[in-house]
């Protein structure tokens, strides 16, 4: 896609086309939890129009102008003067920086190199495995980087409705890794690491410990020849094993940390949610950002547990903030991160022993609580009573003449 736009217009272009796009994002983030299932929270976003929620005046063109009409009608309903939430246009605005954010990082210059690019892998990226074909290295470039916004716009809606509602409904989610399986199949060269890959003489020196004449070790390809024989498989497979990665590891969490802590670890929608990740990013990458998001987490949960009562969060923000972190800052990831995965069949044992060390520190916690008096059950919260003075007060609210 040869781009012929100077770059600050491109950029200035993509920051308008997001926040557009943030504003069907707020339609998104509004409707989509009003409705119990996929195909009616699809249906949705569509019918009705959009209308003012007091008066039910349908929204005019120019009072749907992103961040523009909300400062010309200064916060307010044109017909009844309604207040109308910051956050719409705040919305817009992070939507419209998130364009410019992961443009810069993907395709940092006027004339677009893969080497310059934040994904830049050598020897293991797409440009090496299985090639670029007939794609020019800025098609590429483009192509991929409208395919990490799908997974972006994504994460957005999902996160603000996690954030609003503690959950993370289908349609949120489900559409986005169908775009995520599709890409991958259609274009065979969006993806950043190939499914599978390995060092072999790394591998030797770790097994040459147990059985120094084994030698077979050295001769492995670091790649299975296949993927790039066969690159639109390959690309399905990177998706598919990012699903079953990503969505998979985060639900043994989820299954563990309920056996042990007496309590939902972690929501269903959070296991799909790591899944869309995978199916954009490989397994690889998801696997990152599912151990970022603690990071990430770590200071709202300490101010959370000092001022509220309340020990639940919405996972789902930090999931995707890891997964973004991982896009714009793979460069610096990549160096440690290479020397773990070219381990290659070694791999599992790694996983499993920091699954045995993940459930230990899960019962020393638990005993630790036990020893100090602390409950281990979670019960159920505290509710107050409704009294007959609440239901007078709430129907009195509700026969209000606005």
């Amino acid at each position: 896609m040869p781009i012929s736009l100077p770059y600050w217009m491109m950029t200035f272009f993509l920051f308008l086309l997001g926040m557009v796009t943030g504003s069907f994002l707020n339609v998104c983030i509004y409707r989509i939890p009003q409705q119990p299932h996929l195909w009616s929270q699809l249906r949705g976003l569509t019918s009705p129009p959009s209308s003012c929620p007091r008066c039910r005046t349908r929204i005019a063109w120019r009072d749907n102008i992103p961040i523009v009409s909300w400062l010309l009608l200064r916060g307010r309903c044109r017909h009844c003067r309604m207040w109308i939430s910051m956050r719409y246009p705040l919305v817009e605005l992070l939507n419209g920086l998130l364009f410019v954010l992961v443009y810069r990082a993907e395709i940092p210059g006027p004339w677009p190199l893969v080497t310059a690019s934040c994904l830049y892998v050598p020897e293991l990226g797409p440009q090496a495995i299985p090639g670029l074909g007939m794609l020019s290295p800025s098609l590429f470039l483009h192509v991929r980087y409208f395919y990490h916004l799908v997974l972006i716009e994504s994460l957005v809606v999902a996160s603000f409705i996690d954030l609003d509602r503690r959950e993370i409904p289908d349609a949120s989610t489900l559409p986005a890794m169908a775009v995520g399986l599709l890409g991958g199949l259609i274009f065979g060269r969006v993806h950043v690491l190939p499914a599978w890959y390995q060092r072999p003489g790394l591998l030797y020196s770790f097994t040459g410990l147990i059985w120094p004449n084994w030698n077979v070790v050295a001769a492995w390809p670091n790649v299975p020849g296949w993927f790039t024989a066969w690159p639109h498989a390959h690309g399905l497979l990177v998706s598919v094993a990012g699903i079953v990665v990503g969505g998979g590891v985060t639900w043994l969490v989820r299954i563990i940390g309920f056996r042990v802590l007496r309590r939902e670890a972690m929501g269903f929608g959070d296991v799909i949610l790591m899944a869309v990740i995978g199916s954009f990013l490989g397994w690889q990458m998801a696997l990152i950002a599912f151990f970022l998001a603690p990071v990430c987490a770590l200071g709202v949960v300490l101010v959370q547990l000092l001022f509220r009562r309340d020990r639940y969060i919405p996972y789902g923000p930090y999931l995707s903030l890891g997964a973004l972190l991982v896009i714009v800052g793979w460069q610096r990831i990549w160096p440690a991160a290479n020397r773990i995965f070219a381990l290659g069949p070694l791999l599992p044992i790694v996983f499993g022993v920091m699954l045995v060390l993940f459930v230990a520190t899960l019962y020393l916690v638990q005993g630790v609580k036990r020893l100090l008096g602390f409950s281990l059950d979670a019960g159920e919260e505290w509710a107050p009573e409704w009294t007959p003075a609440d239901q007078h007060h709430y129907f009195a609210g509700e026969l209000v003449d606005r």
